[in-house]
């Protein structure tokens, strides 16, 4: 069973709200990739979505594009990215990876070879902003690797292509909270909620809120209708100052703890 697949399934069991972090690969450092990833499983995170670094991200803002600026500096590339996954594959076997990125790398370092080396390095999902369910064709070779490709759904999403969306989702859906990019901070709970019941009935696969969901509160309160909360440039902001490993880690344990604590709280009540 794919990993993803499998964590759902475990929090479904347990009555749990996934949270999913998202951290750009390469930043703060390079060092810090495999141990960073550790420490965000360490301190709850049931998922881990890793931002591919590219040069023009156009669903990010400027937190994620400065962060995506830096790793680029650094010569991030898919190599490294799939050496520091399977770094950590070797002490942890369970917590799903996500890659979250664009069409350019991918494309430039070859489908066939992506979706191999993808696998090998021991990651399970890919979410491509910029190819849709409908261009199935140019994905195929991820799909056939048994990588799940993750979709987004948002709330301008017509009600024709939401039911493709479903569908055809794997993995889970990824739904954005509002129109706009990552990390802006207007974020309407009651539209989310009215949002995401709707995908619901359409589907079985399991429904993550992302973008706007910046604090405990905001996560502890998508907990209540989501099966899953993701949080991304609130702790690439957290991260980007750590001038060491070691506090890039602490920094993503001391962001990471009080979000963790606050969706199980949520949940229980």
């Amino acid at each position: 069973m794919n990993r993803i697949d499998a964590r759902f399934a475990e929090l479904r069991a347990a009555r749990r709200t996934g949270l999913i972090p998202f951290v750009t690969a390469g930043d703060p450092s390079t060092d810090a990739m495999p141990p960073l990833l550790h420490a965000l499983a360490g301190s709850g995170a049931d998922l881990i979505e890793i931002g591919v670094p590219f040069s023009d991200p156009m669903a990010d803002g400027p937190t994620i594009q400065h962060a995506s600026e830096r790793a680029l500096a650094r010569g991030v590339g898919l190599a490294q990215i799939f050496d520091w996954i399977a770094r950590f594959r070797k002490t942890d076997a369970t917590t799903p990876i996500v890659l979250m990125g664009y069409l350019n790398p991918v494309e430039i370092y070859g489908y066939a070879r992506f979706a191999r080396d993808a696998v090998a390095a021991g990651v399970d999902g890919v979410l491509l902003v910029d190819c849709p369910p409908e261009e199935a064709q140019t994905a195929q070779a991820l799909d056939a690797a048994g990588l799940r490709r993750i979709f987004l759904s948002g709330p301008t999403t017509a009600p024709e292509r939401l039911a493709m969306l479903c569908e055809r989702a794997r993995g889970f859906l990824y739904h954005v909270a509002f129109a706009g990019v990552t990390g802006a901070k207007k974020l309407s709970l009651n539209d989310v909620r009215e949002r995401v019941a709707s995908i619901k009935a359409l589907t079985q696969t399991p429904v993550a809120v992302g973008f706007g969901v910046r604090d405990a509160a905001a996560a502890a309160a998508i907990a209540q209708f989501a099966d899953a909360v993701v949080i991304g440039s609130a702790l690439v902001e957290a991260l980007a100052d750590a001038a060491t490993t070691d506090a890039a880690c602490v920094a993503a344990r001391e962001f990471i703890a009080p979000i963790r604590a606050a969706l199980d709280a949520a949940r229980a009540a």
